[in-house]
């Protein structure tokens, strides 16, 4: 399961049980992200949570990072058999709506900072997955 974190809204995405493509679960309320991943883990098989971390171009933490870290921290406590792991981020929403362009998506669809949101955790877990592979 990949998470992009935001203040208000955050997406989801997770991957076929072959783990070869990740695809968008959906976007939550950040106020009810937690009760969310709870009960999705107890429905479904979850084997690692892979959180993007927002840097800054210089390689520094962003403003984001002060409010992920506690989540995370609450999140190893409350599933310590699923594995957390932050990923680099940057870059993820420019392709995320580089891939809605590319998808054919109209301006107002692009608009859609929840589906941007869902894409971008998209695109944190297949990138997440990729370099696995790339390591092997």
């Amino acid at each position: 399961m990949a998470i992009d974190y935001g203040k208000a809204r955050t997406g989801l995405a997770v991957t076929d049980p072959m783990q070869l493509i990740a695809n968008g679960l959906t976007t939550v309320e950040t106020s009810r992200l937690e009760a969310f991943i709870l009960d999705y883990v107890g429905k479904e098989p979850v084997e690692r949570i892979v959180i993007g971390r927002p840097t800054q171009m210089n390689g520094e933490d962003s403003e984001n990072m002060r409010r992920i870290t506690p989540f995370v921290n609450r999140l190893r406590k409350l599933l310590p058999n699923v594995p957390v792991e932050y990923v680099d981020e940057r870059f993820t929403s420019v392709l995320a709506h580089r891939a809605m362009i590319d998808g054919g998506l109209h301006k107002k669809a692009r608009q859609n900072k929840a589906l941007v949101d869902e894409i971008s955790a998209t695109i944190i877990l297949q990138s997440y997955m990729d370099s696995l592979r790339f390591k092997k």
